[in-house]
């Protein structure tokens, strides 16, 4: 199984955009197609953002849906400690917890919209794609 860290961005352009590569991959982990790996910082990112309230103005996700989201990565994801001392992203030391995340969960890919992380498009083995990226890499292995 694919084990992969998603970006904060990927899960806010989920949904936002119902029908694009972000929302495509968050149903592959939902199908149980790919594992996800999550770390409490990642998560407590994502409940942060998704409720911002510009967010939700753009977005046709209910609260509910929301909760669920939320609940389910707490559940169902791969949860790291989130606790490994890296400094990967030169430019946005934020985004070395997805790194941290990877590399504790030993996972195969990051998978992000944010320029920072693409530049190194690899760390120690793990490849770091766009959605488009790894849209075509599930296809591949027949998991969309």
């Amino acid at each position: 199984m694919l084990k992969v860290v998603i970006d904060t961005n990927v899960f806010i352009s989920a949904t936002l955009t119902p029908r694009g590569n972000p929302a495509k991959i968050l149903k592959a982990w939902q199908e149980g197609k790919i594992d996800l790996v999550i770390s409490p910082q990642i998560l407590r990112e994502i409940k942060k953002v998704i409720f911002r309230p510009k967010i939700k103005k753009l977005s046709s996700w209910t609260d509910k849906k929301r909760d669920e989201l939320i609940e389910d990565l707490a559940k169902i994801a791969i949860l790291t400690p989130g606790s490994l001392k890296l400094k990967v992203v030169a430019e946005d030391p934020h985004d070395d917890k997805f790194v941290i995340a990877a590399a504790e969960g030993k996972a195969g890919y990051i998978v992000t919209g944010d320029e920072h992380l693409r530049r190194l498009s690899s760390y120690k083995g793990i490849k770091i794609v766009s959605p488009a990226e790894f849209v075509k890499i599930l296809k591949q292995r027949n998991k969309l």
